[in-house]
């Protein structure tokens, strides 16, 4: 069956000399694995569409379940702001490895629009570090470990919430509040907006540094501690940042 699908090309594999074969997440079948017959050769007119981290559209015959096979490809986005900064290499490098974690344990589709519109806001030129940890945030409910937004998870209490703890699992209340360091309420308050926020619709960002770290500070810790997952990528990020 002869398909035209678009796509964010999150891993590519050398096939022989000058082939290679791809994993494309695509919205409506999730990944596709496609080999792609000569696209490494310097001559394909395939061959810049095709590479690794890739914002493209694919003319493919598409094979349920198995190899699909590349017919032509042209770039969407070049997002050359992205592929131009060693930085946000490495953050959506990061992306891309956590998306392909994430789809392997919840095969959820629908978190393609969630993640290609982060990229695409990193290639516009909007805080990658708040992108990322939103992003972060509402996968944990894919990998069914994320935390009660709206309740103290000692007592279940939603009022008085006045810090939140990687190792007891979410937010305190004053009243089971013991020694846990406490944070600004703002970083309460914008964990819950990190959530409910429709990334498409975002446009500025203004998060002061201070809540920022704080926020990817826990995120790193409850990702440790409760997914995991444990990438090179994150690695490499957190010696960029």
């Amino acid at each position: 069956m002869l398909l035209e699908v678009e796509g964010f090309i999150l891993q590519e594999t050398p096939y022989g000399e000058t082939s290679k074969i791809i994993n494309v997440f695509t919205k409506e079948y999730g990944v596709i694995g496609i080999m792609c017959k000569g696209a490494k050769s310097l001559k394909s007119k395939n061959r810049v569409a095709t590479m690794h981290l890739s914002y493209s559209k694919f003319n493919i015959y598409y094979k349920k379940n198995k190899l699909s096979t590349l017919v032509s490809a042209d770039i969407i986005d070049p997002l050359k702001n992205i592929k131009g900064n060693i930085t946000l290499i490495g953050y959506v490098t990061y992306l891309t490895e956590l998306t392909n974690q994430v789809l392997k344990q919840s095969n959820n589709y629908l978190i393609y629009d969630d993640f290609i519109n982060t990229i695409l806001k990193i290639e516009t030129g909007l805080d990658p570090l708040v992108l990322t940890n939103i992003l972060e945030l509402k996968y944990l409910s894919e990998l069914g470990v994320l935390f009660e937004l709206d309740c103290c998870v000692i007592c279940g209490g939603t009022t008085g919430i006045v810090t939140i703890d990687s190792d007891k699992g979410g937010f305190i209340c004053l009243k089971c509040h013991t020694n846990e360091i406490l944070v600004d309420k703002k970083v309460i308050q914008m964990l819950r907006m990190y959530y409910y926020i429709k990334i498409k619709s975002i446009s500025t960002i203004k998060v002061s540094d201070n809540i920022k770290h704080t926020i990817n500070e826990f995120l790193d810790r409850y990702y440790e501690r409760y997914t995991g997952l444990y990438l090179n990528s994150k690695n490499f990020l957190k010696k960029l940042i």
